[in-house]
């Protein structure tokens, strides 16, 4: 049996360097490295093809929520399945669009009234940015076309979300394509971009924000921002006061509140949504990754009665917004969503999370200690460990020694699956996984940047 699971992985692995490009991946390094194939899961287990067994750390790239083949979830699919697979939102709708969306505004920050469905995290922000460019202009406000966005911020791949997206590595390519934005710098305290100590500089790096609001509020259509922490930069973990207090200062300026929770949404930072820790309301709101529990693409776009009406009008008048995608509000996607928010109060989700803050809190003090790791970022279970070459001095390992990438490797043989962002560790499990489960994933890692650092 062994061997003719090998060889199915064999002859899987050959058809793969074959046909696959995969995201995000020097595929010259597939070539001689082929990755893991996953065939199953359960609860917090991804299982290849051979059978292994891995505790899945990044929650299949910080979707799953629930566990993988969670039975409410499993049999919201069957269910829907045996009804419509899919139909048009164009000109129609269907029962589980609606009734997630009713779900969504109950959940949702108060003030935010309406849903608009695509596909991605990436276009839950564009549309978000559409949205918030058309609202002005048909308010009679045309000039305010410009946004502000954070250095070090990650909202998608596509041309929009690129745009106000601030990572060179994978954006600076594209830069002739784009549209400018005005850039403000990230309340990253561990490397502070003005050289501030963080104890005593009272959120100095809010000053630009004020500055380009002072001047320019006129031509600013909005503020982007993920709240709390900017996953794909590395986890970088905002100061409390941060996200309330730029909320003030577009409320004082009249320019919209554009949160991204796509990665921080549906309780991994310790609540449903990252704002609702700063009582923050914003004009729109992007979410995606968790909402259908990590089973099916699907996102949305929550806006403001205000925006919402703002679009309204007789056909002729073209204040119609005219964005569309061919699986909006697909009907499966909805309907795994629904069952995904059921249980969260159902298994009382929220609260387990809390449990799990607890015990990573006191189990990361142990990481700290090491030399090795220079900073240790974290708001409920999204958690990014740094490793440097030289705790004192903060200097980073070359970039060729790809030293994060050495310990997600050697995480694999403890039977741990997670991905680095460079030389960050990044820990974001399902929100079902068990105390046990956690100190499993957590002894791993530890062990994982032990046996790789000593080397250095």
């Amino acid at each position: 049996m062994a061997s003719e699971k090998s060889g199915t992985t064999s002859n899987l692995a050959r058809a793969a360097q074959k046909y696959l490009w995969y995201p995000f991946t020097q595929m010259s390094e597939v070539e001689q490295t082929p990755p893991l194939i996953i065939e199953r899961g359960e609860g917090v287990y991804l299982i290849d093809t051979d059978g292994n067994r891995y505790i899945d750390g990044v929650s299949s790239l910080w979707t799953n929520v629930h566990g993988h083949r969670h039975p409410r979830l499993d049999q919201a699919i069957r269910d829907q399945v045996d009804r419509i697979a899919h139909s048009t939102l164009l000109g129609l709708s269907n029962v589980p669009a609606i009734r997630l969306a009713e779900k969504l505004i109950s959940i949702a920050p108060e003030g935010l009234t309406r849903v608009f469905y695509s596909d991605s995290g990436s276009t839950a922000v564009e549309i978000a940015l559409k949205m918030a460019y058309q609202y002005h202009a048909q308010a009679g406000q045309p000039e305010r076309s410009t946004f502000i966005a954070l250095e070090n911020a990650y909202h998608g791949d596509t041309l929009g979300s690129v745009s106000v997206g601030g990572i060179d590595l994978f954006h600076a390519k594209f830069r002739p394509l784009l549209f400018p934005v005005e850039r403000i710098p990230s309340p990253h305290c561990y490397r502070c971009p003005l050289g501030r100590d963080p104890s005593t500089c009272n959120m100095a790096c809010l000053a630009p924000l004020e500055r380009i609001l002072e001047e320019k509020a006129e031509k600013i259509a909005g503020v982007v921002m993920e709240p709390l922490v900017q996953g794909a930069a590395g986890m970088l973990v905002h100061p409390r006061g941060y996200l309330k207090r730029v909320r003030e200062l577009t409320e004082k300026h009249g320019v919209l509140l554009i949160l991204d929770e796509v990665a921080t949404g549906f309780g991994k930072t310790g609540t449903m949504f990252a704002c609702e820790q700063e009582d923050v309301r914003p004009d729109l709101m992007a979410l995606a990754k968790g909402l259908s529990g990590g089973y099916l693409p699907i996102a949305a776009t929550l806006a403001t009665e205000e925006i919402y009406s703002g679009f309204l009008g007789r056909y002729e008048d073209f204040r119609t917004f005219f964005h569309g995608h061919t699986f909006t509000g697909n009907p499966l996607a909805a309907a795994v969503a629904i069952a995904t928010l059921e249980v969260f109060g159902e298994e009382h989700v929220l609260e387990h999370v809390k449990e799990l803050d607890r015990r990573m809190e006191e189990r990361l003090h142990e990481f700290a200690e090491l030399p090795h790791v220079g900073n240790i970022r974290r708001r409920g279970i999204m958690t990014g460990i740094e490793l440097v070459a030289d705790r004192e001095s903060k200097e980073p390992y070359p970039v060729e020694m790809r030293v994060g990438h050495q310990v997600i490797m050697e995480a694999r043989r403890h039977g741990v699956i997670i991905r680095p962002l460079g030389d960050v560790v990044v820990l974001m499990p399902p929100l079902a996984i068990s105390l046990d489960e956690l100190d499993t994933l957590l002894d791993a890692v530890y062990e994982s940047i032990v046996t790789v650092t000593q080397k250095k």
